[in-house]
Formats: C-alpha cells, structure tokens, sequence
C-alpha cells in the first residue's frame, strides 16, 4: 500500500480479481431454480405404487426402493396428492377461474357446480323412463370430462407475416393447446355480462351440461373456429414457406 492507505497499482490481476468477484460470491448472489440439488430424489405421489407388496417388486424398482431409504426426498409440490379424489384436470380448471388469488373460493365453486350437475342429473334421472335411465349420466367428474373433451378444437390460427401481409394460417394444435382454448372458453362464457344475475357455479354447472351433449355457446364457438381454418385452408403452405 501506498502513503495515505491507496493502492499502488490497478493492473491486470487486480481487474481479474474483481472480475471473480462479481461472478461469483456464496450466499450473496441470488440463484434461479431448484433449492434441491441433484443428491435428492423426486417424491413418489402415485398412491398405487406404495401398496405394491415388496416380494412382486422387480430387482430395479427394488433397488430404487433402497436408494430412497439412504437418499434425502424433495416436498411434493402444492398441487400433487396422492389423494383418490385428486384430479389434474379439475385442479388445472380451478387454478384457471381463480382471481386475485382466491383459491379457496375458486374450490368451493367447483364443488358447488359439481353438486348442482348431480342434482340435475339425478332429477332427470328420476323423471326418465326406464328405456332412458341408462343414458343419463350422474358423475358430475365424468361429465366434465366428457365436456372439456367436446369444447377442445382440433386445428387453430396462426397469424403469419408472407409479403408484408398478415395471413391467417391453419395450424393443428398441440393437446396442452386445444385443453387450455377449451378452459378458457367456458371460462370467459361463465364470466359474460349477460350472466351478471346468476352464480359463477350456476352458469358453469350449465355451460358444462350443455358441452356434455354437444350444445352451448362454446361447442358453437369452436365450429366457428373450424370454419374460419377451413375457410382460410388455401393459406395453408405458408407455413412451411
């Protein structure tokens, strides 16, 4: 050090030290990603496999049965169960409708239109004649299925630029593409204003029924878009020119 506490001389091993000092500091520098390195091993959620008596394991699943009982295991995420009432879909669905957070009011919707489908159901079950019993279904959680299934379309709009003109290009969707528009179309149709006088479980519990026989709003916004691809389907090459 120089007189008066100053360093002498800034060369090149000093720039390289700062340098490694700014890319790297432990504990200071912010990290994006797993907080678990890869010495941990991914939670097993899948309720079947635990109740496989370890006698009719195979000597690779018995060897990963070893390696949990010395290896640390990651916390399931928030939204695994190993629950028989799990869903993925409904808890996709209901992580979708949720607002500002409210998850737990967007739970309780979903069992409340769950419970209003089987009402219905079992009303027309009764009212039916034995011929037509058969026919009606009364699980709320196939319906919706059923209903998700009917609402998801099969080829989509891709606007693409060919000669400083926007062309409306069909495309065929992907399947987590064609489950998200199918969501949120009944969404945003349970959400209208012309709905404003009747519940959010309501509205869905009917746009759901009305998707399972192939009827609604959203069933007809989906042929509309089928329509406009087929309309625009001279457009097609554009995609791979």
């Amino acid at each position: 050090m120089a007189a008066g506490g100053s360093p002498l001389v800034m060369g090149s091993a000093g720039r390289l030290g700062r340098c490694c000092l700014n890319a790297w500091i432990p504990g200071l520098v912010p990290v994006r990603g797993s907080r678990y390195n890869p010495y941990y091993l991914e939670p097993e959620v899948n309720k079947e496999q635990h109740q496989i008596p370890v006698t009719e394991l195979g000597p690779e699943e018995t060897a990963a049965l070893e390696l949990r009982t010395t290896r640390p295991i990651k916390a399931a995420l928030s939204h695994q169960s190993s629950s028989v009432f799990y869903d993925f879909l409904v808890s996709k669905f209901t992580n979708m409708m949720m607002l500002k957070g409210q998850k737990l009011l967007s739970r309780s919707i979903m069992s409340q239109t769950f419970e209003s489908i089987k009402r219905k159901q079992i009303e027309s079950y009764h009212k039916a004649s034995e011929s037509e019993k058969e026919a009606i279904e009364c699980n709320p959680y196939k319906i919706f299925h059923q209903a998700l299934e009917n609402c998801k379309p099969v080829i989509g709009l891709t606007s693409i630029q060919r000669g400083g003109k926007s062309y409306q290009v069909p495309t065929p969707l992907t399947d987590n593409r064609r489950r998200f528009l199918a969501m949120k179309w009944l969404i945003t149709e349970c959400r209208e204003n012309r709905h404003r006088r009747t519940h959010m479980n309501e509205r869905l519990s009917q746009e759901l029924l009305a998707a399972f026989n192939n009827e609604g709003n959203v069933i007809k916004r989906k042929h509309d878009l089928h329509k406009m691809a087929e309309a625009n389907r001279a457009f097609a090459h554009f995609r791979w020119w």
